[in-house]
């Protein structure tokens, strides 16, 4: 007798090889797609899982009419009727009221929501869905109908038991009200039953506890959630319909706020007379905050916790809305953190997320607590921030300028990481909502622009919009592209800047500078191609080029009978993605240079993150015969870590350094004690962009050893640089038989 209901549920379904029955999941949708993707995911939800899929409502309606399933997928716009008016029939079913029913739709339209919710959909879903989401709602609803089921259907025998019990023998009453208990007792589900006088007649032991006991003896609940329970029995009475599973909140016995899910059923007695509403309800908290959890992962940034991209675009159009209504302005900043390719490769990208964490941070700290500023992340190295209430016209232009100021210098200070100060500044584009743009997209690609022209400026710098910096933007867009193809037609040159001994006055050696031969502008200098280069992800290509030219040519000289030494710049992420020792010799091989003449500079705004991998290929260099020297020694963020971890064989004094000699007591200092260094560890120093002779006479006084600089030549093509070479020795054999030179 207690199973009788839960038999008349099962009528007509599949039973499994083990005797258990299958669950039935009904798809319906007019796209063969979606069929495919959902019965795929209805299936997922278990071995026991029998998928039917419909193309349409009436098929799908006529199939219903003999089972009911135990959970229905169904699109919401469908040729024949709308997913509302299915769900509408469904409801009209004998025994269709307690089928759980997701509906599904692509559209973002809070109407067609009220719709199917009011129709009795139990879930309503918005295309694209994490397929892990969905898979847990469609879950947790199969488990709340067959819990549904199986209560109701206890319930439905117990009762009837009871009449029978009673017209048969009156004694037996209290067993059979004992045995009721016990069963609904076994349910992890607030269960109780209320009569049309509102009074209580049964509550099970779970919703006891929870409430503490100290719920209402009429209801089962207490305060006002029993008064708004009655209300809702009230209309259960009234229609002899049960009603759609809803949400509620309700306060446990520990004060906490729980979610349950809840429905509510009449009970019909043996003359088929409503004689109690039966409330069921389940526990959903968790699934509720593993649901806020994922909106707020759609919405925040995970390695800031700032709003993301999407959130901001959301917030975005908040203020537009607002500041129409108002008819105020508001302002959108834009920054992008400079250079900060080059400190992710110095330090690691590791670093590199940490300093965006604290650049998060500290942009924070600017904002306080004014509600007037959503800081967000766009992604990368790029935030944003919103900045409202501030007036319009010039003081609403005066009011962002002075953010954006305050947020640049919130920089000066260095970002403590990993032990080290990492010295970054940022470059900032504003646009004012509504003379710079009227949408989201425009706002944000205006303020896009508006950074770049800070950045081409110097960075470190806000600029506002203005019209005119589209042509800039696709002006960098076309060098960009036509470097590309430069490289494909080896545009590339290198040209050639002497080192000379501060004693004899001989050229020692040569730097490799690499120029781009652009046609219809002539030779470009590295600032104004190298930049592009790094953020195309290009460097790596042009380093290896000049790797090979620089070798190419080393080797012509020593053919000549001019060995030179030729050095050669090399950036650290050269060492992190190849193998440098076995590039460095296969150029060699292949181009017949001598090691001995070939000098590889690192600089030192890089940083090596495996020092001891790339000693080991510098010292399989070395003992071929190549040297290794420290570029711009003095200004980056390497220290002394190359000299005390790798082993080098000269040091280059920066051209900074170098300016800052003259009359000046503290350049000289400087200079003093690189030159001292270097002594004292055997390694030979090397000053850049010499350009006076007073520069020259102190280098000399101090005991550097080369120099370098327009004070001798400028960087020089290889023709004339080997002109240069032939008139120092006919000079120097003029000055050895006597003669003047």
């Amino acid at each position: 007798m207690p199973e009788l209901g839960l038999r008349l549920e099962q009528r007509g379904r599949t039973r499994r090889i083990d005797g258990e029955f299958m669950q039935s999941v009904v798809i319906v949708d007019d796209r063969a797609t979606n069929r495919s993707i959902f019965s795929k995911l209805a299936g997922s939800l278990g071995d026991d899982i029998e998928v039917e899929a419909f193309a349409a409502p009436d098929p799908a309606l006529q199939w219903i009419g003999g089972k009911i399933p135990d959970l229905i997928i169904t699109d919401y716009k469908m040729p024949q009727m709308t997913g509302a008016a299915f769900t509408q029939q469904i409801r009209m079913l004998p025994n269709g009221m307690d089928v759980p029913i997701i509906v599904i739709t692509a559209y973002d339209d809070r109407a067609f929501r009220l719709e199917a919710l009011e129709a009795g959909a139990t879930d309503f879903v918005q295309t694209p869905i994490d397929h892990q989401e969905f898979v847990s709602r469609a879950r947790n609803l199969l488990k709340i109908g067959t819990r549904q089921k199986l209560i109701r259907s206890r319930a439905y025998a117990l009762a009837k038991e009871l009449h029978d019990v009673e017209q048969e023998r009156q004694e037996l009453l209290r067993d059979s009200r004992d045995r009721l208990a016990q069963v609904i007792d076994t349910v992890p589900a607030m269960i109780s039953a209320s009569d049309r006088r509102g009074d209580c007649v049964f509550v099970n032991a779970y919703q006891t506890a929870l409430l503490g006991g100290e719920a209402d003896r009429c209801t089962g609940f207490r305060g006002d959630h029993a008064h708004r329970s009655q209300q809702l029995d009230a209309r259960v009475f009234a229609s002899e319909m049960p009603l759609p599973a809803f949400e509620e909140e309700v306060v446990d016995g520990a004060g906490k706020t729980r979610v349950f899910l809840t429905t509510k059923t009449p009970l019909k007695s043996t003359f088929n007379m409503v004689s109690s509403v039966l409330t069921t309800s389940l526990d959903i908290t968790e699934r509720k905050r593993a649901e806020e959890h994922l909106h707020y992962v759609a919405h925040h940034d995970a390695l800031t916790g700032l709003p993301n991209r999407l959130q901001l675009q959301l917030r975005l159009e908040d203020a537009i809305d607002g500041a129409m209504s108002t008819e105020t302005e508001f302002a959108l900043h834009f920054l992008d953190l400079d250079r900060f390719k080059s400190i992710s490769d110095a330090f690691g990208h590791h670093n590199g997320d940490v300093l965006l964490t604290e650049v998060g941070r500290r942009l924070t700290e600017v904002m306080g607590k004014s509600e007037d500023c959503l800081l967000g992340r766009l992604g990368g190295d790029e935030f944003a921030i919103i900045q409202t209430g501030i007036g319009s016209g010039s003081d609403a232009e005066a009011a962002a300028i002075g953010l954006a100021e305050q947020i640049r210098h919130s920089f000066d200070t260095a970002f403590a990481i990993d032990g080290r100060s990492i010295h970054t500044s940022c470059s900032l584009g504003i646009t004012l909502f509504p003379r710079d743009g009227t949408t989201v997209e425009v706002l944000l690609q205006n303020a896009d622009l508006a950074m770049y022209r800070a950045k081409s400026q110097g960075r470190n710098a806000a600029c506002r919009f203005e019209p005119d910096m589209q042509s800039a933007v696709r002006d960098a867009a076309q060098l960009e592209i036509d470097l590309r193809a430069g490289m494909l037609r080896e545009e590339l040159v290198l040209h050639y800047q002497p080192q000379q001994d501060t004693q004899s006055g001989e050229i020692t050696g040569v730097e490799a500078l690499v120029r781009w031969n652009r046609p219809g502008y002539g030779i470009v200098p590295p600032d104004g191609f190298l930049e592009v280069a790094e953020e195309a992800g290009l460097m790596n290509a042009v380093n290896l080029w000049v790797l090979e030219a620089a070798c190419r040519q080393a080797a012509a000289w020593e053919r000549k009978g001019m060995p030179t030494r030729v050095a050669i710049n090399l950036s650290a992420s050269l060492f992190r993605h190849h193998n440098v020792a076995q590039l460095v010799t296969a150029a060699l091989g292949r181009t017949g240079a001598s090691p001995h003449l070939i000098d590889l500079e690192l600089t030192e705004t890089t940083n090596l993150e495996d020092h001891e991998s790339a000693r080991l290929q510098i010292v399989a260099l070395q003992k071929l015969g190549i040297s290794l020297s420290v570029d711009d020694f003095g200004t980056g963020y390497a220290s002394f870590t190359y000299i005390e971890k790798l082993p080098v064989n000269r040091l280059k004094i920066d051209q900074a350094f170098i300016r800052n000699m003259s009359g000046r007591a503290e350049g000289s200092a400087v200079i003093r004690a690189i030159i001292g260094l270097g002594r004292s560890l055997g390694l030979r120093v090397v000053a850049e962009g010499v350009e006076t002779e007073a520069q020259l006479a102190e280098l000399r006084a101090e005991g550097c050893d080369e120099v370098q600089g327009y004070l001798f030549s400028k960087p020089l093509e290889a023709a004339d640089f080997e002109a240069l070479v032939r008139s120092q020795r006919r000079q120097h054999a003029m000055t050895a038989m006597g003669q003047p030179a």
